[in-house]
């Protein structure tokens, strides 16, 4: 109900309308020059991440020893000793810097790390050697254009260093279409041929990215799409990967997708031809196995337990931790429990992880009813939809609390055929500590707890306890036991030393459907979360 006030909800509830609802907007399409990616549908595809925006506006101006002077490049030179210069030169037409004294120097297509040789070779010529000291750097490569066209969201030209990456000039056009452009083959082109070819998936699994200078003209051709498989299960990468070639190893698949460590199987599911055919083959078989375009393989862990591991706590003197074959019952644990004067071992409290994640469903299931019920309810008055409204706005603060809570996940352990219990692992078990408390907490005045006194019944500790709140003929007391047991106070017999009597509040409303599931609901996490609940 994300971007609706409860005050929205709770109109509807009564049956009050709300305005009209604003017609949804169409996604703007973003700008060429450095369109982030994040405006576009997400994609399965692999190398889609790469083109998010973040990047597409930096350059590669940092010192590059093997970047090649060009025409147009700014050359900062510094001389001093015999001769002080300082100046900013540009390499001109002709390749050359023209040095005061000294005269053109011919520095286009050098390489950046010879730079300071060249121009201390060309000055000795003409000053004494050894007078001078000569520091020559490149100040700012020649900006140049290079077309960037093929399967890219914004196909165009873009402006950019020479020295700025593939990927730099792939971003500022929007990063490659994921639905049709190719991430393996990415063709650099200088007068209609190849100068070089990218696969980005060496750069993203291998960290692999040749670096290439670009001039103006230059065109970046992203090519179509070849063949693609998809990768599901228990790998790190669960993409749709581009291959060039109309076939695979599932080997190579693997090794792009990355599986987790426990992964023991694969199953591959064909997509050619009529009928769709599954296989399953361990992954030691992988390289056994050829993937073909439209494939797609789903790595499993396919192991079986063999062992659990329970946890011990509360009060006993052994070890809070057991290891036991797969199957163990409580009978097998309950010798090895060291019980210490204060353990009650006849109420032993089991928790598991998924009797809670159970309980939860069921309390979410009775919520959800609860509030369909509050949204759907209609009104015959104005005077019946304000109270409505009214009723409306604590109930769904209501469900908002409940929704919040958390359940124990206890198994009530009782009867004498509790050591048949079969343990799951992670199980927790709970050795109370023998107390001489009773426990009162719900619509009472003053919740507390209170000595134990033999003969006294829920009603004498309910009245210690400053008596009910509500009407004592509306309320109702439930027992809870040591070991989780809940039971009505009327048919609990003898309160009992370490009981905890929990009151819950009456609630009442204009409907008799929603009274109903708000009290079901409220008897809910009193049993399942030992927590009281109310309007």
């Amino acid at each position: 109900m994300t971007g609706t006030s409860l005050e929205d909800v709770a109109n509807r509830a009564a049956g009050i309308s709300g305005g009209p609802q604003p017609n949804p907007q169409p996604m703007q399409l973003p700008a060429a020059q450095g369109a982030p990616a994040s405006l576009y549908p997400p994609s399965r595809m692999f190398g889609a991440q790469l083109f998010n925006g973040h990047f597409a506006m930096l350059n590669g101006s940092g010192f590059n020893p093997d970047y090649r002077l060009a025409i147009g490049d700014k050359v900062l030179l510094r001389i001093w000793g015999g001769v002080n210069f300082t100046d900013t030169l540009v390499i001109d037409s002709h390749g050359n810097l023209f040095i005061p004294e000294v005269g053109p120097v011919q520095v286009a297509g050098l390489r950046n790390g010879d730079l300071n040789q060249a121009i201390r070779g060309a000055v000795s010529s003409t000053f004494r050697a050894g007078a001078n000291n000569i520091y020559a750097t490149l100040d700012l490569a020649q900006p140049v254009k290079v077309f960037v066209t093929g399967y890219v969201r914004n196909p165009g030209l873009y402006q950019g260093l020479a020295s700025d990456s593939v990927l730099s000039y792939l971003d500022r056009a929007g990063g490659i279409d994921a639905e049709r452009g190719s991430y393996t083959v990415v063709n650099v082109m200088r007068n209609g041929k190849v100068r070089k070819t990218f696969n980005l998936y060496d750069f993203l699994l291998s960290g692999q990215l040749d670096l290439v200078q670009f001039s103006d003209g230059d065109v970046i051709m992203v090519q179509p799409r070849a063949h693609v498989f998809s990768a599901d299960g228990a790998v790190l990468n669960q993409n749709d990967f581009e291959f060039p070639t109309p076939t695979v190893s599932l080997a190579e698949a693997l090794r792009m997708a990355r599986p987790t460590p426990g992964a023991t199987h694969v199953s591959v599911q064909r997509r050619q031809g009529l009928e769709r055919r599954t296989e399953y083959f361990p992954i030691g078989q992988a390289a056994e196995v050829t993937l073909e375009d439209g494939d797609t393989f789903t790595v499993t862990a396919d192991r079986y337990p063999g062992t659990i591991q329970i946890r011990v706590s509360g009060a006993h003197s052994g070890q809070h931790a057991m290891v036991l074959p797969y199957g163990a019952q409580l009978r097998d644990v309950l010798p090895m429990i060291q019980a210490n004067p204060l353990s009650v071992m006849d109420a032993i409290q089991l928790f598991r992880k998924s009797t809670k994640e159970q309980q939860k469903r069921m309390l979410e299931v009775s919520l959800n009813k609860l509030e369909e019920s509050v949204l759907t309810a209609r009104s015959a008055t104005s005077e019946e939809a304000s109270l409505r409204r009214g009723e409306a706005e604590l109930t769904l603060n209501f469900v908002e609390k409940a929704r919040q809570i958390e359940p124990l996940g206890q198994v009530v352990l009782n009867g004498k055929e509790i050591g048949d219990t079969i343990l799951e692992d992670g199980d927790e078990l709970v050795i109370p500590e023998r107390t001489s408390l009773v426990a009162v907490n719900g619509g009472v005045l003053f919740p507390n707890a209170f000595s134990w006194q033999r003969g006294l019944d829920a009603d004498d500790y309910v009245q210690m306890a400053g008596g009910f709140t509500q009407s004592p003929k509306t309320s109702k007391v439930i027992v809870v036991r040591q070991n989780g047991e809940a039971v009505n106070a009327e048919r609990a017999g003898a309160i009992r030393s370490g009981d905890q009597l929990v009151v819950l509040p009456q609630i009442e409303t204009k409907s008799l459907e929603i009274t109903r599931a708000l009290s079901t609901i409220v008897y809910q996490i009193a049993v399942a979360a030992k927590v009281v609940l109310g309007l």
